[in-house]
């Protein structure tokens, strides 16, 4: 059994449901402690969803610089330069089982069936968790003193309200002044091969709750009434019809859908005094969070309706352009696999809303996707070393030791 699958399936044998750690921290601190790495656990939230979050790091040597070549010689000298800083991050929670009886064998007991590792995480993320750590010691065996800070940044709260997680750990770093220049979030992003697609970037997401204000009356006297259904009705198509942008290279154009409309009494004969509408907007860098708020209420303002409206922003969107991270991870997958991998900006929200503002380049590579979130939730057992490999030969690229035809 190599190290990489040991480690993922000692962190899926334990039944960390969001919030609950269940001690997945405590193993990774027991690996990483031992490196070098200083670690801190952050808990938060309220006394009945307490959040365990650890942040470590290793801080790595200050570069070296290239003097100017003085009577012909050329020596080395220190630079002022602080190390660059590569954060895994990720989290250690899940969502609930599911129906215990439809699962193949035990959700939090690792079993193994034609190839497959079957358990709660497998795939979103504890293989990425257990293939980062163990990427991280081979580097280190090979690397003891890298021109490379490395850390690693992981919450129990990224399946649930993500409010007492990532975000409290990037608030902390950014009051002290932590400068974050890269962060590979292991979140499972291959679709049909391992590596054949990364996320450079996500969408915003924006939540509204509209109430429509009518007159309830009885539906035989519409005259005396107010219906707001049929008030909001060609408000509803213009919405739907409009175009809020039309994406970019990088992302695919703003979406607005409603997700509930309720109205009514329960009553055939009463017509209803209000109508509450459930939207939200997934949009990409080509609009904001206040213009998408004003657009459309100038389209409820030019129907001339009577409404209450509220707004939750759970995001803004984040873009990493090829560069120096983009770089790392796709010709490491290149070499591990042979692939070219795509980027892509789709797909739902991750944590990587958060570490954007306080990193530079963010992107999410991890295992398959199609099974997360579902009853017999597994991955390939053979993609757990490459897994390890990739994310090793982007430490190794980052920290300028990799061949130079590797690069």
């Amino acid at each position: 059994m190599s190290s990489t699958l040991r480690l993922a399936e000692q962190l899926i044998s334990r039944p960390s449901v969001t919030p609950d750690d269940a001690g997945c921290q405590a193993l990774l601190i027991a690996r990483l402690a031992p490196l070098g790495f200083q670690c801190e656990t952050l808990v938060s939230g309220p006394d009945h969803f307490r959040v365990t979050n650890l942040w470590a790091k290793k801080e790595g040597l200050r570069p070296v610089a290239q003097a100017e070549p003085a009577q012909g010689a050329i020596k080395s000298i220190a630079s002022t330069a602080s190390p660059k800083t590569l954060v895994f991050a990720g989290h250690t929670d899940v969502v609930p089982t599911g129906p215990l009886e439809q699962w193949h064998s035990h959700p939090f007991t690792p079993s193994h069936q034609d190839g497959l590792l079957y358990g709660r995480g497998t795939a979103d993320m504890k293989t990425s968790l257990a293939a980062m750590v163990v990427a991280v010691e081979e580097f280190l065996a090979a690397h003891p003193e890298p021109e490379l800070s490395i850390a690693f940044l992981i919450t129990s709260d990224e399946e649930g309200p993500a409010t007492d997680g990532t975000v409290v750990v990037c608030e902390r770093l950014l009051a002290r002044g932590e400068v974050l220049d890269y962060c590979i979030v292991g979140e499972p992003t291959s679709v049909s091969q391992l590596g054949d697609m990364i996320k450079n970037g996500r969408r915003g997401t924006m939540s509204g709750k509209l109430t429509v204000k009518g007159v309830q009356g009885h539906i035989a006297y519409p005259h005396l009434a107010k219906n707001p259904i049929h008030r909001f009705a060609p408000a509803l198509a213009e919405l739907v019809a409009t175009e809020w942008d039309q994406g970019n290279a990088f992302f695919p154009a703003t979406s607005w859908q409603v997700s509930n409309i309720h109205g009514g009494t329960g009553a055939s004969n009463v017509i209803p005094g209000e109508l509450v509408v459930d939207f939200n907007f997934r949009f990409c860098t080509e609009s904001t969070p206040e213009s998408l708020q004003q657009r459309l209420q100038a389209v409820l303002e030019r129907h001339d309706l009577d409404y209450d409206l509220k707004w939750t922003v759970g995001g803004l969107p984040f873009l990493t352009t090829p560069g120096a991270l983009v770089d790392a991870v796709s010709g490491a997958i290149l070499l591990e696999t042979g692939l070219q991998t795509e980027l892509s900006t789709t797909g739902g929200t991750s944590d990587g809303r958060f570490i954007a503002k306080a990193c530079a380049e963010v992107i999410e590579f991890g295992p398959i996707n199609a099974s997360i979130h579902k009853i017999n939730e597994h991955v390939l057992v053979s993609s757990l070393d490459p897994l390890k490999n990739i994310y090793k030969g982007v430490l190794e690229r980052l920290a300028g030791v990799a061949p130079m035809a590797a690069r």
